[in-house]
């Protein structure tokens, strides 16, 4: 079998997400499927028995989409995500709709079975099209509706060894951000919207405070009441208030980097998860890092939100590495 003939897949069931992927051996994406689980109008987020419910549904739907688009007899891994971040206790039931397919597939293919947790996916979806791929020790911050965490990553040949040295005490940004989007009548998940109308607006002149505790942890629950107050004053447009809402959380992430880039003696940073393709977060993060000697790596806007790429890539190197 010649080495550009050879597939890796990926399947990812996280709580809003249904995806499948498969990349071939120069990391090109072969498909990229994915389906957005429903919420209803007003709610601020699915339970976990509603979230499975709908991954067993569209899983056949993708699933036959992908066996009638290539030969899948050219897949030699078939990985999945089994749980959501690298420690022993973490679990939900959501990840084990793809991991009940994966093993199936994979033994059905006679291809090799990986599994990996969602945060490492979010992370091999960053690092696949840039030089951190090669690094053997980064930072990393995963900034999702369920996960704000800062991370000291050490890349390995099966995976990856992840410490969490900062984040949220709280809430994560993703929620806060759901919330006031809730709050102001948008559906859920609100943020792609929020983003598209901050940028019509422009920064308040207010003076927030940063609930900064042991350099790289904060809260986030009193700037959650904080905006939502702003929302219901009606002394400020919409647009204002959430420009501000985004440069706000721009300050708190800036303020652990630079903290957590000194005292782990780290300048790169990876910056992944859903929040990462806010327009103002990103922006302000690439230019700002750069003052402070700190290199900042985003993925592509579409590899931000949850997929299934960054596990099939993670599969591929596990495998290739047993050759």
């Amino acid at each position: 079998m010649k080495m550009n003939n050879r597939y890796y897949m990926g399947i990812d069931t996280s709580n809003y997400t249904t995806s499948i992927a498969v990349i071939d051996e120069a990391n090109n994406v072969v498909l990229d499927l994915r389906k957005i689980l429903e919420v209803g109008k007003g709610k601020k987020g699915l339970r976990q028995q509603e979230a499975v419910f709908q991954h067993v549904n569209n899983l056949p739907e993708l699933i036959d989409k992908a066996a009638t688009s290539i030969d899948v007899s050219k897949i030699c891994s078939v990985s999945c995500s089994h749980k959501p971040r690298n420690i022993e206790e973490s679990y939900m039931p959501v990840f084990n709709v793809g991991k009940g397919q994966a093993v199936i597939i994979s033994r059905l293919l006679k291809a090799d079975y990986c599994e990996f947790s969602h945060q490492e996916g979010h992370i091999g979806a960053g690092i696949i099209y840039n030089e951190l791929k090669y690094s053997k020790r980064f930072m990393s911050l995963h900034i999702s509706g369920g996960t704000t965490e800062l991370l000291v990553v050490k890349n390995l040949s099966y995976g990856f060894s992840i410490e969490i040295i900062g984040g949220t005490l709280d809430i994560s940004v993703g929620q806060l951000i759901d919330r006031i989007g809730v709050e102001m009548g948008l559906m859920f998940p609100c943020g792609r919207e929020m983003d598209s109308l901050s940028q019509d607006g422009k920064p308040l002149n207010m003076k927030i405070p940063l609930s900064i505790k042991d350099n790289t942890w904060f809260n986030l629950s009193g700037m959650e009441n904080y905006f939502k107050n702003l929302i219901h004053s009606n002394s400020y447009s919409i647009e204002d208030v959430l420009n501000t809402l985004f440069n706000t959380i721009s300050s708190y992430l800036l303020e652990i980097i630079i903290k957590g880039s000194k005292i782990y003696n780290c300048n790169d940073i990876l910056i992944t998860g859903g929040v990462s393709a806010n327009r103002i977060i990103r922006e302000n993060l690439m230019k700002k890092l750069v003052d402070e000697n700190i290199s900042a790596y985003f993925p592509d806007i579409r590899l931000c939100t949850d997929n299934a790429v960054g596990i099939a890539y993670l599969g591929k190197v596990k495998t290739t590495s047993r050759w």
